[in-house]
């Protein structure tokens, strides 16, 4: 704790304010430490502080521990019945307003008297808060190129979410029903900002197709593209969870298997103590997912 946040804040003084403590007890932890692991933690220089080699394995392994120890406390208060009558669930905004209402309302149908809270993220953040224990389970996804591979996490698949194209209602092929991404070579395109997934899907299949695609716009969500495709500044991709709320001049058009399709997944950790009202949860997950689909 103390080296995570020397690094963190940069200076003795800093981290003890952050931690509650006196400079004084912070820079005895710090000397202790430092006798211990029998090398230099910390360069210190007139700026402040920065980790050594050996601070920055060790903070590494000081936050794994931090993350079990929180994990332990959320298993201790199920055993103790903190939190019977109530789940906490992860989730992200293309799931968040599309399957997940529906779920929802029918987990509360069978179960009102249980507590839903529910949480949405990126997912660097919902791994985080599984691994923690804030939250009993969470939604996550995942292309073929990029399979989650983490041992501390258990998945189980509940649907696949194809990739769809975003064209507007004037456009050549608004009537359409397929199209194929060799089709779309000289259409200019609208992407999601910020190295959004959706951006190396349509790298991905504009390879396979043959062409380089022009880039006419970056979106900073999917309202933003679907209002830009609408008026005909370019066409885009989406996952198609990310069309419920579609917008009145914008078709959804299929491009069947010429665009990779993502899994949507609910993942909890391994020997965590599931209470009677996150299992139920589960089970509501995958029955409405099995009709989903």
């Amino acid at each position: 704790m103390t080296m995570n946040a020397i690094g963190e804040e940069g200076s003795v003084t800093s981290a003890a304010a952050a931690l509650g403590y006196t400079p004084s007890a912070i820079s005895q932890q710090l000397l202790r430490l430092e006798r211990e692991a029998g090398q230099p933690l910390l360069d210190r220089h007139a700026r402040g502080m920065t980790a050594t080699d050996a601070g920055l394995v060790l903070a590494t392994h000081a936050r794994k521990v931090l993350r079990q120890l929180a994990a332990a406390e959320s298993d201790l208060a199920e055993i103790a019945g903190v939190r019977r009558g109530s789940v906490t669930l992860g989730t992200f905004p293309t799931v968040g307003s599309s399957f997940l209402p529906l779920a929802v309302r029918r987990y509360r149908e069978l179960y009102p008297n249980i507590t839903l809270t529910i949480s949405s993220g990126r997912e660097d953040h919902l791994v985080r808060m599984l691994e923690e224990g804030t939250v009993a389970m969470s939604f996550l996804w995942d292309y073929e190129w990029q399979r989650i591979n983490n041992d501390e996490l258990v998945l189980t698949e509940l649907f696949n979410d194809p990739t769809v194209l975003l064209v507007g209602s004037t456009h050549r092929l608004a009537r359409r029903r397929t199209v194929r991404m060799a089709d779309l070579a000289d259409e200019p395109w609208i992407i999601r900002a910020g190295g959004h997934p959706v951006v190396e899907v349509l790298q991905r299949s504009a390879v396979a197709a043959g062409f380089t695609p022009t880039i006419a716009f970056q979106a900073n969500d999917y309202q933003e593209a679907q209002a830009m495709v609408s008026v005909g500044l370019g066409i885009a991709l989406a996952p198609r969870t990310a069309t419920v709320n579609q917008h009145p001049d914008v078709r959804v058009v299929s491009l069947g298997d010429t665009a990779p399709s993502r899994r949507v997944l609910v993942a909890h950790r391994p020997g965590r103590v599931r209470s009677a009202a996150e299992l139920a949860l589960h089970e509501v997950l995958v029955e409405t997912a099995s009709t989903y689909a």
